[in-house]
């Protein structure tokens, strides 16, 4: 997994790739993390379950992306590649410039590489018209892309000029059992539900406080929904640049007491947050999936929201209010909220987004993307995204001729490279030829480490982090028909045989 993007900074990608990882290695495959430094995590650490994360000396410079330098991280990236054995790389975030990156040098060392995007993209202002330049001629080094929802699905197709078929759809979920509503019987997180109309209720808004965000809505909707209702009150739960609006309004409309800022979350506490209300808000102006709406429905409070993006397809109506994204339309729906709240049943509501949403199910059907993608020829590359989160995937099922390390890496062929510069050109003149400009130095750069300055034989192959078979893996080795699953490994066997890492 490769992307600017992952703990210790919070956010629904981070939450993503941890949370996918650590399925997919429960599930018996093999997952290592590449991401830049934060502060003083840096070098390499061991997650949970022995996911191993790379933080690698690079410099963020915009809302955690880091600087570009094309081929400067060529180097670092092929050490990573072959010293861990990696197959496939799976990029998150078309935000992330180690993502954009790594689609780049996962294709010139030979690897299949995947790409999710998390976001939507316009089309018509000027940061959105270069953004999707660049996208459409990553995306074109892409062997599959992942979307959220139908709607990001329709919006990539469009922005990148991909084939629908080339596009998998696997939403985002939620791990329900650390988001559960509070102990009705009692004790500290005991949240009295209003059931009927001279009962406080409380309303949650729980995001970055940003224009994309809604907040300016929020800040219109907020006093006068106060004043209509005295038993409301919010509390608000973030930070960002729009704090400061949030504040002054607070201020000049006299709601200290009734208002509650408490700044950034962590994400071990959103749920204590959450379980403070009774109604969830969110006024976002585009959003592809938005997960705090699950995490908020799991915790049992009613969601009211903008019908934006991918908003639609995530819970159904029984469990939120759908509305346009105006400052009337919002006050409208959250004055339908605090009578609907009163029928609301928290823990029934629990139960359902429990078997709506799971990692589990997640992981297995990006696991079938993955196989799918392994089993298909090297040069049958759809034009498909970029992204930010690259993960190893599966060491054996690949048809490609591997270095002695026992890596996917490789430096690509001439005829291969030339195929790459034709994709290229079919995104445009000057783009096309920058982007082939930089495959081409990139092999070249490539061929340099391998012949003189870094041999693949030189770099010492990692120990991996010892684990149990899958259910399918132990049935298949039990009738001793290994090679049949794809992704398992000599090390793999090693281990499910009862064999370990050695010291060191």
């Amino acid at each position: 997994m490769v992307s600017d993007f992952f703990y210790p900074n919070v956010g629904g990608v981070e939450s993503h790739i941890y949370s996918m990882s650590q399925c997919l290695m429960d599930q018996g495959h093999k997952v290592v993390v590449a991401t830049h430094a934060y502060g003083d995590c840096r070098g390499v650490r061991y997650l949970t379950n022995g996911l191993k994360v790379y933080y690698l000396p690079r410099q963020p410079f915009l809302h955690s992306a880091t600087l570009p330098t094309i081929l400067g991280s060529l180097r670092l990236l092929r050490c990573i590649l072959i010293r861990e054995r990696i197959q496939l790389i799976h990029a998150h975030q078309a935000f992330s410039v180690m993502a954009l990156e790594a689609v780049l040098h996962g294709r010139t060392l030979g690897l299949k590489v995947v790409f999710t995007d998390h976001s939507l993209f316009g089309f018509a202002d000027i940061a959105s018209i270069i953004t999707n330049k660049v996208l459409k001629v990553i995306l074109a080094d892409v062997h599959a892309a992942i979307c959220v929802s139908h709607t990001a699905k329709e919006n990539t197709v469009l922005r990148a000029c991909l084939a629908p078929s080339s596009v998998f759809v696997i939403p985002n979920a939620v791990d329900t059992t650390q988001f559960q509503p509070p102990d009705p019987v009692g004790g500290t997180n005991a949240t009295a539900w209003p059931r009927s109309a001279g009962d406080p209720v409380t309303i949650v808004a729980m995001s970055r406080l940003v224009y994309r965000k809604g907040i300016d809505l929020l800040a219109c909707v907020i006093p006068e929904l106060c004043a209509r209702h005295p038993r409301v009150r919010f509390i608000i739960g973030g930070d960002g640049p729009k704090r400061r609006l949030l504040q002054a309004m607070i201020s000049e409309q006299g709601l200290q007491g009734r208002v509650e800022m408490v700044g950034a979350v962590a994400h071990e506490k959103a749920r204590a947050l959450l379980g403070r209300g009774h109604i969830f808000v969110n006024a976002s102006l585009t959003e592809a999936f938005c997960i705090s709406l699950v995490e908020a429905a799991s915790v049992g409070l009613l969601v009211v929201s903008t019908r934006v993006g991918g908003v639609p397809e995530v819970l159904p109506e029984s469990m939120a209010l759908l509305c346009p994204p105006s400052a009337d339309a919002l006050l409208g729906a959250l004055e339908a909220a605090l009578i609907r709240v009163r029928d609301c049943d928290p823990q029934g509501q629990h139960v359902q987004v429990s078997a709506m949403y799971n990692w589990s199910s997640v992981a297995t059907r990006t696991a079938a993307v993955y196989r799918h993608v392994l089993s298909s020829p090297q040069e049958a590359t759809s034009s498909i995204h970029n992204s930010t989160a690259a993960h190893s995937m599966r060491d054996g099922t690949s048809s490609r001729s591997s270095e002695s390390s026992g890596s996917g890496c490789r430096i690509i062929s001439g005829s291969e490279l030339l195929a790459r510069i034709e994709r290229y050109m079919l995104c445009g003149v000057w783009v096309g030829a920058l982007f082939s400009m930089f495959a081409v130095f990139g092999m070249w750069w490539a061929y340099v480490l391998e012949a003189w300055l870094q041999p693949a034989s030189s770099i010492e192959i990692a120990a991996d982090w010892p684990r149990k078979c899958s259910a399918e893996q132990e049935e298949v080795k039990a009738g001793g028909r290994e090679n049949e699953i794809p992704g398992m490994t000599a090390d793999t066997r090693h281990h499910c045989s009862g064999g370990g890492v050695e010291d060191g």
